[in-house]
């Protein structure tokens, strides 16, 4: 009796609990004030905030389903506080909203209701677990159709501020999300899923943004989920300018957001679906445009026109005919016909319009042109009249004309030359002379007589000017007064130690072959390694976590490399490799024989940017580099200096071996997080003298001692030594090249965010 009594009073209470709770949360349903609640405290990291100042509007969407203990709950919301460290808030910096969902959808506030962190905080503090149903697709809904407009707080599409949802799920949900998802990232909006213990992939997948490997994270549980923390700092911090980073392949206007991108279009153009190319936009198609004529598209619109000849009537879509000699002013003597565009004159019958197009005569009698005049004519009142020009008489039968001979009776008197002109005989005098004063004689003229020549050595008087001349052994400027001397290696001081060679206006120093011009540009010294002869090949890493900025710096480096070297067609010959993804040859070993010719192929160099793919690069250079059909050449010793500044995406392993077994030495050098056992594979035995690790860039000159040390500990020829020295050279100059990158602080960055 007692034990039933007892089991009956514990069923009770347990009823009026159960009571009591669905009150509660009807009542948490309803808006209510933010106040603090002290009795709930939250282990929130300290976390310096390095973010730029990236303004986004941010709505967190967070599932509030009965499958969530309170203990986990509570877990989500420190989740939350700890993101919003890593954003800069503010009503012109980002914006941060927030909604919970179960059955239903319960907005906890706004795009436009806090300006301040510490606000955000407090409300994300105060929140009240629903514990209901799952409905996710009705939450993105309500996320799409109102928690982004303008209304509740959102900016305006045409400022491109980035739309983010970020969803946090922990179980199936009870609708339809594929769709409506869809419609969602359609509108604009970057959508990251969260994921919490058992949720399907699937369901995250036709959730999240595109790529799937940056927006949609699935964790075991909601006390890993602090782990992505460190993940969406780098997201939310707007860390690299995704459409510079990927083939976006967008035809007009790329738009980066925290891990992601959009295309978008020109004024005047739509996307079309497949979200990257651009159509024009077709306005007239689509409306009812009612003109009469053409509709023309315009980049807002579209307005009527009309055909030629034609003009837009007052409601802006019919036309009139344009009657061009309404106008009044259209000038013509007698008649006005009006045609498309314009208007015509014409005449009454026994007139003819004139060359003004406007004025009216009486027909012309000679206008037929059967009148048979050599010359001129004239109609009069009825008929046509031939007439002769000045100095020229009508021959007798009245048409043809007789040109009047003045100087015919010889009596003119002139010395050189004579013309009859049209009313007399006037004398002339040859090129070169002038006519004296009484206009018969001649005498010659003197161009140089004046003395305003400028002619720098000698002058000479010709028909129609003065010239210059120079001296034998002098060629004439371009100036055309002064002179300068045939060769002027032999007129001035050069300077030059070995040779000089004369050019069109001036000269340059050359040196005798095996020596080398100084930087002077005057005196000569032989080339550091003047007797080292080798065929060698640069293996360059062009990967993405080098950096374009390093890039450049790699360049300078090789350039350095083969300042120090004797490049000849008998001495050094050099080629080099880019690589990333794949492998592309910049030059090969035959292609230059001046260190100048090298430098400039290095400098136009285009940074790959791809993935780091080194196995297939050893391979390129064993089987091609090498090869006669390349520039290699027999007996010659085959070097190849490999620079790598991470982990190959292939196996290196096989084509280094090769490539050692048959004959050639090849040096690594690794920066930053290069991999020392990659390193070892591809490095000539023994390590000590064939692999170089650059961790710490101040222990680069102590590197530089041992190689010498080792290289030259068995007294090599002097063929070996020279190489010897090269490779020092080679090294002491890596530690140069990587003490100024420290310096710079540029490669040092790239490593640390490789």
């Amino acid at each position: 009796m007692l034990s039933s009594f007892i089991t009956m009073r514990c069923l009770a209470l347990g009823l009026f609990c159960l009571l009591c709770c669905n009150a509660a949360q009807t009542y948490r349903r309803r808006p209510r004030p933010i106040t603090a609640r002290s009795n709930t405290t939250f282990p929130i990291k300290a976390v310096e905030n390095p973010c730029k100042a990236i303004p986004l509007d941010f709505i967190f969407v967070i599932d509030s389903s009965r499958s969530i203990r309170p203990n986990d709950y509570e877990k989500v919301k420190t989740f939350i506080i700890n993101l919003l460290q890593f954003l800069k808030i503010g009503y012109n910096a980002t914006r941060v909203g927030l909604l919970q969902y179960g059955s239903v959808v319960q907005p906890e506030f706004s795009l436009s209701t806090y300006t301040t962190k510490s606000e955000v905080e407090q409300a994300v503090t105060n929140m009240e677990h629903l514990a209901t149903g799952t409905m996710t697709g009705l939450a993105i809904q309500y996320t799409m159709e109102t928690a982004f407009t303008e209304e509740h707080g959102a900016r305006p599409m045409n400022l491109h501020i980035p739309r983010i949802a970020m969803i946090v799920t922990d179980g199936r949900p009870q609708d339809t999300v594929e769709e409506i998802a869809a419609q969602a990232r359609q509108a604009g909006i970057q959508i990251f899923a969260i994921g919490v213990g058992r949720v399907d992939m699937n369901t995250l997948r036709a959730i999240g943004s595109e790529p799937h490997s940056e927006h949609v994270h699935l964790v075991a549980n909601f006390s890993q989920i602090e782990t992505l923390i460190s993940v969406f700092q780098s997201k939310l911090c707007g860390g690299s300018d995704m459409c510079e980073v990927v083939d976006h392949q967008c035809q007009h206007i790329c738009v980066s957001s925290p891990a992601s991108y959009r295309c978008k279009c020109r004024e005047g153009y739509i996307l079309n679906p497949d979200g990257k190319t651009c159509t024009a936009e077709d306005t007239c198609a689509v409306v009812d445009h009612g003109c009469e004529h053409i509709c023309a598209n315009l980049p807002r619109g579209y307005e009527c026109r009309c055909r030629p000849g034609y003009q837009l009537t007052i409601d802006l879509k019919t036309c009139n005919r344009i009657d061009h000699c309404d106008l009044g002013n259209h000038g013509c003597e007698h008649n006005c016909v009006t045609v498309p565009e314009s208007y015509i004159c014409t005449c009454k019958r026994g007139y003819v319009l004139n060359l003004d197009g406007k004025t009216c005569s009486k027909i012309d009698h000679c206008a037929d042109g059967a009148h048979g005049c050599e010359q001129e004519f004239m109609s009069t009142e009825d008929s046509c009249v031939c007439k002769c020009r000045k100095g020229y008489t009508l021959g007798p039968d009245g048409k043809t004309c007789k040109k009047i001979d003045h100087c015919a009776d010889v009596t003119h008197g002139c010395e050189q030359e004579f013309m009859s002109t049209e009313d007399s005989c006037v004398c002339k005098c040859r090129k070169g002379y002038t006519l004296e004063s009484d206009g018969k004689t001649c005498k010659k003229i003197d161009h140089c007589a004046d003395g305003t020549h400028g002619c720098e050595q000698e002058f000479m008087s010709t028909e129609d000017s003065c010239v210059c001349k120079c001296r034998k052994g002098y060629t004439l400027r371009p100036d055309g007064k002064t002179c300068q001397s045939l060769d002027l290696c032999q007129t001035v001081h050069h300077g030059c130690e070995h040779q000089c060679v004369s050019t069109n206006n001036s000269y340059i120093c050359r040196c005798f072959e095996g020596f080398m011009l100084a930087e002077d540009g005057k005196s000569c010294k032989k080339p550091e390694c003047s007797e080292g002869v080798m065929d060698l090949v640069f293996v360059i890493d062009g990967s993405k976590s080098l950096g374009p900025n390093n890039f450049e710096l790699v360049k300078q480096f090789v350039n350095s490399i083969v300042d120090s070297l004797d490049i000849s067609k008998t001495g050094t010959h050099v080629g080099l490799l880019q690589y990333s993804t794949k492998v592309r040859t910049e030059f090969t070993l035959g292609q230059y024989s001046t260190a100048q010719h090298i430098k400039s192929a290095v400098n136009r160099m285009q940074y790959m940017g791809r993935g780091s793919m080194t196995g297939s690069a050893l391979r390129h250079m064993f089987e091609s580099s090498f090869s006669t059909k390349e520039g290699g050449r027999f007996n010659i010793p085959r070097v190849s200096i490999v620079f790598t500044d991470g982990r190959s995406q292939d196996d290196v392993s096989e084509w280094a071996t090769k490539a050692k077994n048959s004959g050639i030495t090849i040096y690594a050098l690794g920066v930053g997080k290069a991999i020392e056992q990659e390193l070892r594979e591809i490095a000539s035995e023994p390590d000590e003298k064939h692999l170089y690790y650059a961790e710490d860039f101040e222990k680069m000159a102590e590197i530089t001692k041992k190689l010498k040390s080792r290289i030259c500990a068995d007294k090599p020829s002097d063929e070996n030594m020279c190489q010897c020295e090269n490779m020092i050279m080679f090294q002491n100059q890596v530690t140069e090249k990587l003490k100024s990158l420290v310096q710079n602080n540029i490669l040092l960055c790239s490593l640390h965010s490789y």
